[in-house]
């Protein structure tokens, strides 16, 4: 994901800023150690305030992230942010009793009696840095889990979604008080102020380049953490499979949200004799989705100018680098950025060295699929894999031959609205997982627990030694 600049490093901070940010920690924190282990009833409460107020504030949040973006689709943010976070908070009402449920664990024979079992334990004030692209769902997603875990939780919002930061700053102010969830506004200083607090644990969503700098800060305070960083995430194109299918299904992928989408297909691999027909398949299904850009409802705008200026930048010097550039609409409207196909790239050009982030899609053509695995495999490993193809054998082959975050076979993004599915990196796309069961468990502290009463057998095991103890070990090396 492009650069969040309100998280690299700056001067010192003032005063003043350290210690409103520490103020509002050290708040939290004693209001942890007042309730450290809530109940199922009060975490079930608290993720009920939550689904309340998205549910009758769902209006607001549409206008002030459709503000930020000088223009939203009304219709993506219902879909995209705030159905997935309705979804994740009952999926995890639903199950959080299981959750909470202490597990069993086996005790050896040389230890009994005696029973164990893991604790599922709060961590405590969980800190998490909210990027621009899905101010909504990259919010609420991390603080649903970390409440579903027993925690409290501070939020530092980007400074490139005000209108957006400052209505949830609001709305959660009405339903929990700031030793419980807190909002934190702000521009540079402010983000890296943020990512030097003591958490007992940082989650980090945002361009693998600032993750390096918040895994820094969070390694001065021995503060885990999970980096959800993105990445270029590939889509290859199988040789036999229908044009239609794949090429609509990577266009929406690509399409919603202009492309700013961590896990959005980033480039495609594509048969080198099926590169024309791709072409014209995903210009068809493109002008299917939006049969024009000006005064569409459902197209969305690039986030400000400066992400415009990177975007053009990118096509100014993959063109003087030898690229063509297939541009499927005349022109563009304001912040609307024309989509567009880009053939004859090579590792050259900067659209296939970053994270585009944009409604340009790269097309690198392949010979065997082999070549396909080894130019990811060549690479930093993505967030996410799209394979498009109806062989079992070959799917399989996918999904073993190749590393990312998470895949989806014959569709995109829709493995991320999965509640029941870990979300997370590997590499340079990240580290941790959340989402689900994996969120209450990167928010949870499982803690061992050996339980034994009022008779000792392990005295047997004291010294001074013996031949007891010695005909003991001797029975544990043989089978």
């Amino acid at each position: 994901m492009p650069v969040e600049s309100s998280l690299l490093p700056c001067a010192d901070d003032a005063p003043p800023l350290r210690s409103s940010l520490e103020q509002v920690f050290d708040e939290q924190r004693r209001a942890f150690a007042a309730n450290p282990m809530p109940t199922l009833q009060e975490r079930r409460q608290w993720l009920d305030r939550l689904h309340t107020l998205l549910s009758t504030e769902r209006q607001a949040i549409i206008d002030a992230i459709s503000a930020d973006f000088s223009h939203r689709s009304a219709d993506e943010t219902l879909l995209a942010e705030l159905m997935p976070c309705l979804h994740n908070i009952r999926h995890a009402q639903r199950h959080l009793k299981k959750w909470m449920r202490p597990s069993r664990r086996s005790v050896g024979l040389a230890f009994q009696p005696a029973s164990a079992k893991v604790v599922y334990q709060p961590l405590g004030v969980i800190g998490v840095v909210v990027p621009w692209n899905y101010p909504l769902y990259l919010a609420i997603g991390p603080l649903a889990g970390a409440l579903a875990a027993g925690n409290r939780a501070m939020l530092k919002l980007s400074e490139s979604t005000p209108a957006t930061g400052a209505l949830l700053k609001t709305l959660l102010g009405r339903v929990f008080a700031e030793d419980h969830v807190g909002v934190v506004l702000g521009e540079a200083e402010v983000g890296a102020a943020f990512s030097r607090l003591p958490f007992d644990h940082l989650l980090f969503t945002g361009a693998t380049s600032v993750g390096r700098h918040v895994m820094r800060a969070a390694a001065e305070n021995l503060t885990p953490v999970t980096l959800e960083l993105g990445g270029k995430s590939p889509a290859i194109v199988s040789r036999d499979v229908p044009l239609k299918d794949a090429a609509e299904r990577i266009a929406f992928g690509k399409t919603l949200n202009a492309g700013q989408t961590c896990v959005a297909p980033d480039y495609v691999l594509v048969s080198r004799d099926r590169v024309d027909e791709f072409v014209e398949s995903y210009r068809e299904a493109v002008a299917r989705l939006y049969p024009t850009l000006t005064d569409n409802p459902d197209y969305t705008a690039i986030i400000n100018q400066r992400h415009v200026a990177r975007l053009n930048s990118y096509l100014a010097d993959a063109q003087t680098k030898g690229a063509r550039v297939v541009q499927l609409f005349a022109e563009g409207q304001d912040r609307r950025m024309p989509f567009s196909l880009i053939l004859d790239v090579s590792d050259d050009m900067l659209i296939m060295q970053d994270e585009i982030f944009g409604p340009l899609l790269p097309i690198v053509p392949y010979d065997q699929i082999e070549h396909a695995f080894a130019y990811i495999n060549q690479r930093p490993r993505p967030l996410a894999l799209y394979y498009f193809g109806y062989d079992r054998h070959e799917q399989n082959r996918v999904l073993e031959q190749t590393h990312s975050g998470g895949v989806c076979l014959n569709d995109t993004l829709l493995h991320v609205a999965q509640d029941d599915l870990p979300f997370g990196g590997i590499g340079a796309s990240g580290m941790g997982q959340y989402h689900g069961h994996e969120g209450f468990l990167t928010f949870s502290h499982a803690k061992g627990v050996l339980i034994k009463q009022r008779f000792n057998a392990a005295r047997l095991l004291y010294p001074p030694y013996g031949k007891a103890i010695q005909k003991l070990i001797q029975r544990l090396f043989v089978r």
